[in-house]
C-alpha cells in the first residue's frame, strides 16, 4: 500500500512538472523520416513498432509502438508521451519500463484517442525517473506521426 501511495505521489509530481514546463520546450521532428532515438543526460530512448498496421516501419495514426530505454541512472525509468496536433494535445500516456511496473501491458501504446480521431501529429517521449522528490528528465525523443 505504501508503495502504490508513493507511485501516486510521483507521478502527481510529474503532472506538476509538465504543467510548468512549456510544451514548446521539448523536442520534436519536423518531418515524416523515422526517429533515431533520443539520448542525452543520463539515458536514451528508441522507438520501437509493435503493430505496424501499414507495414512501412513508420508509426501512422493507430499503429502500436513502444521505447527501448536504456538508462544506468536509475532501476525504474518512466516514458511519458504526448502527442499534438496543432497545439492541442490528442494524446497521453505515462507508464514504467522495469520489470516490477505493475502494468507493464502499458508499455504498448496505441496511437489514438476519443481526442485522436485520425490524422497526423507531432509527439515527444520524455524518459525519466525519481530521484528523493525531483523528477529528472534523462532524455527526449520527438517524431511524427502520420495520418
Amino acid at each position: 500500500m505504501t508503495r502504490r501511495i508513493a507511485h501516486a505521489a510521483q507521478i502527481g509530481a510529474l503532472v506538476l512538472v509538465l504543467v510548468l514546463v512549456p510544451t514548446a520546450l521539448a523536442a520534436r521532428t519536423g518531418g515524416g523520416g523515422k526517429p533515431t532515438g533520443g539520448s542525452g543526460g543520463s539515458g536514451s530512448l528508441t522507438l520501437a513498432m509493435v503493430d505496424d498496421k501499414n507495414g512501412n516501419n513508420l508509426p501512422n495514426y493507430g499503429d502500436t509502438i513502444t521505447f527501448h530505454v536504456s538508462t544506468t541512472a536509475t532501476t525504474e525509468p518512466h516514458v511519458n508521451l504526448e502527442c499534438y496536433q496543432g497545439g492541442t494535445q490528442v494524446y497521453s500516456a505515462v507508464t514504467g519500463y522495469y520489470a516490477s511496473y505493475p502494468w507493464p501491458w502499458t508499455q504498448n501504446m496505441a496511437l489514438w484517442s476519443y481526442s485522436w480521431t485520425g490524422g497526423a501529429a507531432d509527439c515527444t517521449a520524455t524518459l525519466y525517473y525519481f530521484s528523493g522528490r525531483k523528477t529528472i528528465t534523462a532524455t527526449t525523443l520527438g517524431f511524427h506521426v502520420d495520418a
